[in-house]
């Protein structure tokens, strides 16, 4: 596992190793049986004696040879169902991201980017691709490579490496994945499959086929550095169910234990070893420098090895339980683990030492972290809070882990037998074909003398025929001559024909002429007769086209017959054409007369326009007597408005000497002002003097109170995010038969742990030396930073349940319920709500929360804020009071429920997964109390809720989509509420629940409600 230092191209290339292969005997079983040979040295050499292998070196970069770690989230169990089921998952996917959010509270998390994040939705052939395959095409090119496993016991290790998946091929691991595609990549003809599988139990190497070979040694060849088992049994692979009937073996003789944390923990570090031989094709050989031996090229073949290793889990004993043999089990199992990270902090840190020897599964890795083997590790970590150590331990395994980059090689040996082989068989077919050659050779000459003889024949005929046929087209020559001759005279007759019809087309524009001597209301008929000339013109130059037609006719004998019809059918169209015109002519002459009869009509026209006009004349002076009329008019308004006008400029005055008067009886009121100022001043004065001596002792008290204030600013944290709930997670008070809500905060690391402890106690001592009333009279004071520490200090108080019933006897929940009403500092707000929050924890506490308003108040602070922390802190402590069933009634009064809704108009997700939570809350409660007979009628829900749970049920986050199901889920239990489901559409949602859920006690509680209600059986089966 030592680091390897990359080396130039040039020097990659010429680094080649002579080393002789050696050769083993192997037994090979037929069928489904597994066969098995021991991997016992051999000195028998290659027949060839200048048989040698080398070693290519890879040209990709450091990054490509990185090891490449993913994370995969295993799915909540049933354990962590029921007893953390409706708090905070500790980690949270971004998958499109590639990072992980780590949750130390509700208000702390930290980001970690890997290769690939996989949700715990992820299928197998998902997390194969993209984890798996890449390694497994390097091993079928003929570089090593390493799958392995990590992480805590339980959290889907053995599912993700070593799932058969006989029944469902879909739920398949990496191992029967990747023997399918190298059985599919590589020649049953060339190439060879070997596997063999082990385990290392309590530091002892196993062999899982051959239980009963145990301690068997590790030995590493002085010359490379190869670390191999040799007394391993090696299985040849024939095909896939072989492999599988193979791993089911070995995975029956692997040591499981039942254990708190899983009823099936692997006691053991198990390895599957893949030897793979390959053939290198013809066109790869080509691809690199090869050895040629007689002017041929040395066929080579490429071995390569893939580890997939599935490690035992990490556990602590407090957690598993282990007791007796188990415990000695752990702890070789967190030794090896241990050593492993410490190999995996020397490789990231470029340590000189790597500290490889200090476990055999070290050893057995050595190649797969600072080696030649291409290596992905994929991490395995479990979502509930109660783990948050182990889980934050495990990613840190696999941030180091991608520090390290291995530098991968290419193996590839010479194969002279192969060669040999090849040249015998090439010398058998070169012998064949040269007799098939030589027999084809006579067959070819036979066969062409055969055809010269037929061309030869088949040329006197097409001789003999061709003279023939000349003295046929001699004959046909002649007739088409005399043919000629006669065409030409039918042609030279036609020409005259069209002479005499130029001629009348030349009368017919004599005429023309004279009827444009015409009179001029006979301009449309000149128009006409225009036209027709031009018709006669275009039929003048078609009968041009026609000699041209002619001439080209006297070259074409064989269309003479076709011309002569087509020039009598142009004769007929001639005649026709003459004929039309002659009859358009008399319709143009009628129309000249409908002419002359509308002119006669517009004129009759004009005279009636000529009467309208002299009417027209009379009405405009009828106008202008009355323009007259109302000039007059106008004259004697404008004098009216004068008189008006003189009697205003009179009152004016009369106005302006009164306010004169006024002028004056101000002044002497501004000089009496001026007597009484100067008196009062002298009052004030007395009076400013005794303030000032009263705001002297206040400023005494203020500088006291300012030296309490610094020790208090020194224990209380900077970040606001470290006062708000730190409290672990609760479970539920079974014996009191109440559900007091769900924290807001997750486990925090070890660390952070102390650090809090420390706080705690720090804050604790000074409210000792302080005093609780001191601090919480702190909360009323002007000074806003003062008031800010002071609430943070009673915040961090109200965390411990210890402090609680003390700080409510003090007075501190009325003073936090006056800041939630008085105040409209964001940050006094988000403290006082967050204090609220975890006093609301505590069922006496929600009584007494609720009997003074307080669920009033939170709704009234989130109406009037648009702050998301604010917001979050406001829903959190109204979903802790909805897990009160005796308060349901009085919630809903006082205007919690709505505002919970209402605070959905933030689109923060923290802030609906908290409102999706209060509902969760309070439809359980109901739902028990409807089970145990508390409680009859239709849900307080119904109204409004419903609606909203259904149209979020698809939402993308995972905790908000857990309790909307959950509730959806309580609410059906209730048959008062069959109704409503069956109208809005819940019906079919619970359906979806119970096969798309994630979480399997849902799915199992939908499917039991669907059952039982007869009414959603009817609507599902329609």
């Amino acid at each position: 596992m030592a680091s390897v230092a990359k080396m130039p191209n040039n020097a990659a290339n010429n680094n080649k190793q002579h080393v002789t292969p050696p050769h083993s005997s192997k037994t090979t079983g037929t069928g489904g049986a597994v066969s098995v040979r021991s991997k016992t040295p051999s000195s028998r050499r290659s027949l060839t004696p200048n048989s040698r292998s080398y070693t290519r070196h890879n040209d990709d970069d450091a990054e490509s040879g990185r090891v490449r770690v993913a994370i995969r989230l295993r799915p909540k169990n049933t354990e962590e169902i029921l007893s953390d089921g409706d708090f905070f998952d500790c980690v949270e996917p971004q998958p499109e991201l590639n990072k992980l959010k780590l949750k130390k509270n509700n208000w702390s998390s930290e980001y970690y980017r890997f290769d690939e994040v996989f949700t715990e939705s992820a299928s197998q052939k998902r997390v194969y691709d993209a984890v798996a395959k890449p390694v497994v095409e390097g091993v079928l090119n003929g570089y090593n490579g390493t799958i392995m496993a990590y992480g805590q016991t339980g959290t889907g290790k053995t599912y993700t490496l070593g799932k058969l998946g006989k029944d469902d091929t879909s739920e398949r691991g990496i191992m029967v994945r990747a023997l399918e595609e190298i059985i599919s990549g590589a020649s049953s003809a060339s190439d060879s499959i070997e596997i063999s599988y082990l385990q290392i139990y309590m530091e002892s190497v196993q062999d899982l086929l051959a239980p009963e070979k145990v301690n068997i040694p590790i030995v590493e060849d002085p010359k490379n550095g190869e670390v191999s088992v040799p007394g391993a049994a090696v299985v040849n692979i024939q095909n896939v169910d072989h492999f599988l009937n193979v791993l089911q073996i070995g995975e029956a003789n692997r040591h499981a234990a039942n254990t708190k944390m899983n009823t099936e923990s692997s006691r053991s570090h198990a390895i599957l070893m893949v030897s793979l031989r390959r053939s290198v094709s013809d066109k790869e050989e080509n691809d690199t420098s090869s050895v040629l031996v007689g002017g041929r090229v040395i066929p080579t073949v490429r071995k390569s090895k893939l580890l997939i290793v599935d490690l035992a889990g990490s556990e602590r004993l407090d957690k598993s339980g282990s007791e007796g043999h188990l415990v000695e089990e752990t702890k070789f199992i967190n030794l090896s683990l241990t050593s492993l990270g410490k190999c995996i902090n020397a490789l990231a840190e470029n340590s000189p030492h790597i500290p490889t020897r200090d476990s055999k599964l070290t050893r057995l890795l050595r190649d797969s972290f600072g080696g030649s083997a291409r290596t992905s590790l994929i991490v395995t970590i479990g979502p509930s809070s109660r783990h948050h150590a182990e889980t934050a331990s495990t990613i840190m395994f696999g941030q180091r882990a991608m520090k390290v980059v291995n530098y991968v090689k290419l193996k590839e040996e010479f194969d002279y037998e192969s060669l040999c082989r090849q040249l015998e068989n090439q010398i058998d077919v070169l012998t064949k074909e040269v007799d098939r050659q030589q027999k084809s050779k006579d067959d070819n000459t036979f066969r062409l003398e055969n055809n010269l003889k037929e061309c030869q024949n088949s040329f006197e005929e097409t001789k003999r025929s061709l003279i023939a046929r000349c003295e046929l087209l001699e004959m046909d020559k002649s007739q088409l001559e005399l043919k000629l001759k006669d065409i030409i005279n039918d042609l030279n007759s036609q020409k005259n024909h069209n002479d005499l019809v130029c001629k009348e087309v030349e009368r017919l524009e004599t005429s023309s002429k004279y009827c444009e001597s015409l009179e001029k209301e006979k301009s449309r008929l000149e128009s006409e007769i225009k036209d027709v000339l031009e018709e006669l013109e275009y039929q003048k130059n078609q009968n041009n086209l026609l000699h041209d037609e002619i001439a080209r006719l006297e070259l074409g004998l064989e269309h003479n017959k076709q011309y002569e019809v087509e020039t009598s059918t142009y004769k007929k169209v001639l005649a026709d054409t003459t004929q039309m015109y002659e009859k358009k002519i008399t319709e143009l002459m009628s129309q000249l007369e409908d002419e002359r009869e509308h002119s006669i009509s517009v004129e009759k026209q004009l005279t009636s326009m000529e009467s309208l006009l002299s009417q027209h004349q009379k009405s405009m002076e009828q106008y202008q007597i009355e323009r007259a009329t109302y000039q007059k008019a106008l004259a004697e308004t404008t004098q009216m408005y004068e008189q008006k006008n003189s009697e205003l400029v009179r009152k004016l005055a009369d106005e302006h000497a009164r306010c004169t008067g006024l002028e004056e009886e101000v002044v002497l009121l501004k000089q009496a002002s001026t007597d009484h100022q100067i008196s009062l001043q002298t009052r004030l004065g007395d009076e400013l003097q005794s303030v000032r001596e009263a705001l002297s002792l206040e400023e005494k008290r203020r500088k006291t109170v300012e030296k309490e204030l610094i020790s208090i600013k020194n224990a209380v944290p900077e970040s606001e995010d470290d006062f708000e709930d730190k409290r672990p997670s609760m479970k539920e008070n079974i014996a009191r038969g109440s559900k007091t809500g769900a924290p807001l905060g997750l486990h925090n690391s070890n660390k952070s742990r102390e650090v809090n402890n420390f706080q705690r106690t720090t804050i604790a001592k000074i409210c000792e030396e302080v005093g609780l009333q001191k601090i919480l009279t702190l909360l009323q004071s002007s000074d806003l930073d003062v008031q800010t520490h002071a609430v943070k200090v009673v915040a961090n108080l109200a965390a411990e349940d210890i402090n609680q019933e003390k700080i409510v006897q003090e007075g501190g929940l009325d003073a936090l319920l006056i800041l939630l009403r008085t105040s409209q500092n964001t940050t006094l707000l988000r403290v006082a709500s967050g204090a609220i929050a975890n006093l609301a924890m505590n069922e006496p506490n929600q009584a007494l929360i609720m009997g003074k308003g307080g669920a009033a108040l939170l709704a009234h602070t989130a109406s009037k804020t648009d702050d998301p922390q604010t917001l979050r802190m406001v829903a959190g402590a109204i979903a802790n009071l909805c897990g009160n069933e005796k308060l349901h009634l009085l919630l809903i009064e006082q205007g919690g429920i709505k505002a919970l809704l209402g605070m959905v108009r933030s689109g923060n997700n923290d802030i609906i997964a908290q409102v999706a939570r209060g509902i969760a809350n309070f439809a359980k409660c109901e739902s028990r109390a409807i089970t145990q007979g508390h409680k009859k009628g239709r849900s307080l829900l119904m109204d409004g809720v419903l609606s909203w749970l259904l149209a979020n049920s698809n939402t993308a986050s995972i905790s908000t989509r857990r309790h909307i199901e959950l509730a959806l889920c309580h609410l059906a239990q209730n048959e008062e509420n069959t109704k409503d489901f069956m109208t809005s559409g819940g019906v079919n949602q619970l359906s979806k629940i119970s096969v798309d859920s994630s979480r399997e006690d849902i799915r199992d509680l939908a499917k039991k409600i669907l059952r039982l209600n007869k009414s959603f059986k009817a609507v599902l089966q329609q």
